[in-house]
């Protein structure tokens, strides 16, 4: 066991594209974000984690876990079925690597929620020597039952006839799934992930989200719909929808049919530092109306209208402008905005979005469309500059563990 309390260490997530319940569910997203970018990003803020590899057999898996800066290792057919084992994959990654890690941690995409700060007080129980294995649990107060052969119910782990508040129960522990962090060469030895000295790593319940139905997923998209905290974005461009977003989603309407809208002058502001700062800017609008013409035009910024579809039309902006996606934020805030915001690494909605549009957000914003949810945007992405320029400068980075 090491007792270097900065190990060397290796998470490896399985990403195989055959599962069952969800078609591609590692492809699915939450937040805007796919689940394999969830646990990818997760990983890389741990401080300890030296690097990341995906184990898959699907070429677009691979290219996502690619475009977040993981290592990828292609998974044999006979290892990625059904039937095959997570150990069996972790032992095939290990299989590969020059240079063996000192801590292994296995994460699994079914869990959307892992705090980095969470995955490194488990390296560090196993780095310091507490324990061989720490993986992640959420505590159950439940009463358990099990049925016998004939189907008669039995009290599991406590007394039927005694009904103790939850407060007063000691609590069971559930694996959530999460992560299991292991001692290396133990898991080896052992060729199972529970060997040796076993510590429980304790996490928040609502962190214990594990998906493997298309109603867990959509559970967990509610649960956690607008929740990613953002003190800041770092992106190149910001595109957003126009009605609802730089106005009220309302209009006024004279007698001879011409329009008028409200706009916010410190939504104006927003942008103006925007431009000074280098961001690209697009106002992208399913409609065709004068108003949005002018503003555009005032703005100083690329408009689009009459686009039935905007994600085509973003796609060819973003090709344009030679702009990596993933460095790309929308603000919408209507269900003809959803298709747009999968295509960008920051789908973003104004305070008062429909809520469907809020589930496939990254971040919800705290302002309404037309009373300067936009210049909270640019404030965002200002703040997002900021951080980047002030971070120190990397050095040469450790060469990685994988081929």
């Amino acid at each position: 066991m090491s007792t270097n309390s900065e190990a060397k260490t290796l998470v490896i997530i399985p990403a195989r594209g055959g599962s069952k319940g969800i078609k591609l569910k590692n492809l699915r997203r939450i937040g805007g974000q796919t689940l394999l970018a969830r646990a990818i990003e997760s990983a890389f803020a741990t401080p300890s984690v030296l690097d990341v590899v995906v184990s898959t057999d699907h070429p677009e898996i691979k290219a996502e876990a690619l475009a977040h800066g993981a290592t990828v290792i292609d998974r044999p057919a006979d290892i990625a079925g059904d039937t095959a084992s997570s150990e069996s994959v972790l032992l095939h990654a290990l299989g590969t690597l020059d240079v063996l890690p000192q801590i292994t941690v296995f994460i699994q995409c079914t869990s959307p929620v892992i705090d980095p700060a969470d995955l490194q007080g488990a390296i560090t129980t196993v780095a310091s020597g507490a324990a061989d294995v720490s993986f992640a649990v959420v505590p159950d107060h439940g009463f358990h039952w099990s049925c016998d052969e004939t189907g008669a119910a039995h009290a599991s782990g406590h007394d039927a006839a005694r009904r103790p508040r939850r407060q007063d129960r000691e609590p069971r522990f559930r694996e959530t799934g999460a992560f299991y962090v292991m001692d290396t060469a133990g898991f080896l030895e052992a060729e199972h992930r529970f060997f040796g000295s076993l510590a429980l790593a304790r996490v928040p319940e609502e962190h214990g989200i594990d998906i493997d139905t298309e109603a867990d997923l959509e559970l967990a998209r509610w649960r956690l719909s607008g929740n990613t905290p953002a003190a800041g974005i770092d992106v190149d461009a910001l595109v957003t929808d126009f009605d609802g977003v730089h106005t009220e989603d309302t209009a006024y309407l004279s007698q001879d049919g011409t329009e008028a809208v409200r706009v916010s002058r410190s939504d104006g502001m927003g942008i103006s530092l925007l431009k000074k700062a280098g961001i690209h800017l697009l106002i992208l609008s399913t409609e065709t109306n004068p108003v949005v013409t002018a503003r555009a035009a005032k703005l100083g910024v690329d408009v689009a209208q009459a686009v039935a579809d905007k994600a085509t039309v973003l796609n060819q902006w973003i090709a344009g402008h030679g702009l990596d996606p993933a460095r790309v934020a929308y603000l919408g805030n209507d269900v003809n905005d959803l298709d747009a915001m999968s295509q960008v690494g920051w789908p973003l909605t104004v305070a008062d979005a429909r809520e469907s549009v809020h589930a496939a957000a990254r971040h919800r914003l705290s302002t309404n469309g037309g009373h300067g949810a936009v210049r909270e945007a640019a404030d965002l992405i200002l703040a997002g500059i900021t951080v980047a320029a002030s971070a120190p400068a990397s050095g040469p980075l450790e060469p990685s563990l994988a081929h």
